[in-house]
């Protein structure tokens, strides 16, 4: 079975888009998901989003179909605090260094 990401997994944009999370994790002290699978995912629907509007929104908390005027970017503003109180992000993308 095939998931709607495949097509973008291991290309330049996916690749850029797993480092800048790897960075974003990095500068706040987190760690990407152990999860291959769960980043996978994450990483290669936000890939698809910004290869459509040319921004990094959030897959998890996105509306159907994306509102690039109200959609929340990714880092969100509540990662920070949903990190802190739940050792994870919303998408469970970045998680607390243990």
């Amino acid at each position: 079975m095939t998931n709607p990401w495949d097509h973008v997994v291991g290309t330049e944009e996916y690749n850029t888009t797993l480092e800048r999370s790897l960075k974003t994790a990095v500068k706040g002290g987190y760690i990407l998901n152990p999860d291959s699978k769960r980043v996978e995912k994450v990483v290669g629907l936000m890939t698809m989003n910004f290869t459509a509007t040319g921004r990094y929104f959030c897959p998890c908390k996105q509306s159907h179909p994306l509102n690039t005027e109200t959609d929340e970017l990714c880092p969100c503003e509540g990662m920070q605090e949903e990190i802190k109180t739940n050792g994870k992000c919303f998408c469970r993308l970045f998680y607390k260094k243990i």
